[in-house]
């Protein structure tokens, strides 16, 4: 955006929102301010230069609130921290699977619950690419739950990961919205259309109190390690990393949300080590393994990843979650 362009919105904002209108350009002015650090600041780690045999994705998961549940949580206790490239998903994408990985690409299951995929990942560079939010995504909720991304890599897991692939799964949990404490008693997609629980945002304009944020987040957070526990216990990796794309700030150096600025509360990322046994003890339900490959050129497909991401916060040109 130039400086013409900043000022011609600002000139629009305040027309319609007076003071608003002020802050929200204000903020938006300070973000790209931020932006321009990039190229002075620690790159960050590519994941596929560190060593996992499967890969959990928590999308937007803070260091330190997952240290905090940590404790209820038996796999998580070989903590560590991971520099992202990326401070927002597509980042994390483009700079990740890049042609500088396109070997290790090609012996990837990537199973993903992230819409993104749509636009930053090519299917044929990976050995599998198992877009869940195709099929998986819930309406009411506006967001992917986290089981069928579980059932999913389980399935992959057994039936398509060879002894020299590997597994990486990207659950949307602990994004916004929050699945089992939706903020204001609801996260119907209609709501968040409508720009009421934009929960970082909420919180950066007082709509929200931190606590509330919080605790939406935490167990958002909690339920997801639940299934990440069921997932543990039916797949076979001897090395499994649990990681984040990003994280996400509540304030910090007056920034809510992820957009792609170099923070470091955006860029240090979890990174917990263990391992998991196939016991056995979870069978991935029939209607969790449809596919939506058919629909994946079609314009009603494009239509809906543009729908789905704006369910998830991201307006067009932003990344504020």
């Amino acid at each position: 955006m130039t400086l013409a362009d900043w000022l011609d919105e600002t000139r629009a904002r305040v027309a319609a929102d007076g003071i608003d209108g002020v802050r929200t350009s204000a903020y938006e002015l300070w973000i790209g301010a931020l932006r321009r650090t990039d190229r002075f600041v620690d790159p960050g780690v590519n994941v596929y230069d560190r060593d996992w045999d499967a890969l959990v994705i928590l999308d937007g998961c803070r260091a330190d609130v997952l240290r905090g549940v940590a404790p209820s949580y038996d796999f998580l206790d070989n903590p560590g921290t991971h520099r992202s490239p990326g401070s927002t998903s597509y980042e994390w994408m483009e700079r990740t699977f890049s042609e500088e990985y396109r070997d290790e690409m090609a012996r990837t299951i990537h199973v993903s619950a992230n819409p993104f995929t749509h636009q930053y990942l090519e299917a044929d560079r990976f050995a599998l690419l198992d877009e869940v939010w195709r099929d998986g995504w819930d309406e009411q909720a506006g967001i992917v739950p986290a089981r069928p991304v579980t059932d999913r890599a389980i399935y992959a897991g057994r039936e398509h990961v060879g002894p020299d692939d590997r597994l990486l799964i990207h659950y949307m949990q602990p994004h916004f919205p929050s699945v089992p404490r939706p903020l204001g008693g609801t996260a119907t997609l209609d709501e968040w259309r409508d720009g009421r629980e934009m929960a970082w945002q909420g919180l950066r304009r007082g709509e929200f109190t931190e606590r509330e944020v919080w605790r939406a987040y935490t167990a958002n957070l909690r339920y997801v390690l639940d299934e990440v526990a069921i997932l543990l216990e039916n797949l076979d990796a001897e090395r499994v990393a649990i990681t984040a794309d990003h994280g996400n700030a509540k304030g910090e150096f007056g920034i809510y949300g992820h957009p792609n600025i170099p923070l470091d509360v955006l860029r240090e990322v979890p990174w917990f080590t263990t391992r998991a046994t196939d016991r056995g003890t979870h069978e991935p339900a029939p209607e969790s393994l449809a596919t939506g490959e058919d629909a994946a050129d079609s314009e009603a497909a494009t239509s809906s990843v543009t729908e789905r991401l704006e369910a998830l916060g991201y307006a067009e040109g932003d990344a504020s979650g």
